[in-house]
């Protein structure tokens, strides 16, 4: 049999798994993205608190600790791998008595991970507004809170619609780490139909040719979103590259 004639056969023979997988990729991409979006959204919100002079002592300093906190959780999460927080996640939970299901476990880290990414996203989309909407905004009589929650925040998450779009790629693809905890993602039964079948190089090209066409259609839904708000569409990225 030929190597194409062995592909199709081990397509034919495994595909169910490789829909399984793929179902749980998405959704942990979809919703991870999702969620690590609100995450980032209350953790900017937390770092721009301003300290006001006339504040009680408490109050100045729960929210320059909160401030602080929140720029080490982003630290903490851009500068490690999202394979090394999965296994202190959740081998460290349950070294603590915490039992969480792979697929709840896989969830919460591309959460958190995510969020870390967006925060620095949307801070960035806050600084590149004109501060003289602030200026103006607080001369009406609108508080700093007030200017930033009806004013800034609005069109800072109207420009980040490309990079929330760039998250959801990369996530789609880095929720293969996930495997290692047991999450059957489509990594995961990619590798389940290798074991069983010892074809190891058909079932990777599989694999990759399924990752291959759920990015590109993602895209192509990416571009039409983005050219409901006026925006470039996403382009394949990695959390590296433009997520500064």
């Amino acid at each position: 049999m030929t190597f194409l004639g062995r592909l199709w056969t081990l397509f034919v023979s495994g595909y169910p798994l490789l829909l399984e997988g793929l179902q749980t990729t998405l959704l942990l991409a979809v919703i991870g993205t999702i969620a690590g979006l609100f995450i980032a959204l209350l953790l900017i919100t937390v770092q721009s608190f301003h300290v006001m002079p006339g504040e009680p002592l408490v109050t100045r300093a729960s929210k320059r600790l909160s401030a602080r906190l929140s720029k080490i959780y982003v630290a903490f999460f851009r500068g490690t791998p999202m394979l090394v927080q999965a296994m202190v996640f959740y081998y460290g939970l349950n070294q603590m008595g915490v039992r969480i299901g792979f697929f709840a476990a896989g969830l919460i880290v591309v959460s958190l991970n995510t969020a870390a990414y967006l925060t620095e996203v949307l801070k960035a989309g806050l600084n590149s507004l004109d501060v003289g909407q602030t200026e103006a905004s607080l001369s009406l009589g609108m508080s700093h809170f007030q200017t930033y929650v009806r004013v800034l925040l609005p069109q800072a998450l109207k420009n980040m619609v490309p990079a929330i779009g760039n998250e959801l790629i990369v996530n789609i693809k880095d929720t293969a780490v996930l495997s290692v905890i047991g999450v059957g993602e489509l990594f995961y039964m990619g590798r389940a139909i290798a074991s069983t079948t010892y074809r190891y190089t058909e079932a990777f090209i599989l694999v990759s040719l399924v990752y291959l066409v759920t990015v590109l259609i993602a895209v192509e839904v990416l571009k039409r979103v983005a050219a409901l708000f006026g925006k470039e569409a996403p382009r394949l990225t990695s959390q590296s590259e433009g997520l500064v």
